[in-house]
């Protein structure tokens, strides 16, 4: 089991994305993602975003909100994966223009659908424009969307 975090940083009508294509056998090449990374043993979700967003970006996000759990059972060799989902609107610094894992730039919240991205990133992009706060599993095989479940809460 690998535990993550996965972080959108919000500024004025844009996102922050990071668009993979540095590291040789990157399952997410060519693909655009938000932020994030592992977590350390010990670390809770939220300093490991702050973290992740900081090493990745540059940013020292404060508050980031928690949107969602994502489950993705078997992935990527044979791992589960479970990814805490933050957005972060308060921040400090100026993104990097890139990192060692890609390059970063702001997309207009309305172009993030319609970016590279895995198959299911536009279902919980959705959830989150919503409002909602999921828990969401993703199924996939062979890189390529299967099915996916989920439930909502209040």
């Amino acid at each position: 089991m690998i535990l993550a975090t996965l972080c959108y940083v919000k500024r004025n009508g844009k996102t922050l994305m990071l668009h993979r294509g540095k590291r040789a056998n990157d399952i997410h090449q060519g693909k655009w993602n938000g932020l994030g990374g592992k977590m350390i043993p010990g670390e809770t979700p939220e300093a490991c975003v702050i973290r992740e967003v900081l090493e990745e970006s540059g940013l020292v996000i404060r508050s980031p909100r928690l949107r969602g759990i994502l489950t993705f059972p078997n992935f990527n060799g044979g791992h589960d994966w479970y990814a805490y989902v933050f957005t972060a609107e308060e921040f400090e610094g100026e993104a990097f223009a890139e990192c060692d894992e890609g390059r970063l730039e702001w997309i207009d919240d309305d172009q993030v659908l319609k970016l590279p991205l895995w198959e299911g990133d536009p279902y919980f992009l959705r959830w989150i424009s919503e409002e909602r706060f999921f828990s969401g599993c993703f199924y996939y095989e062979n890189n390529s969307l299967k099915k996916h479940d989920v439930v909502f809460y209040p």
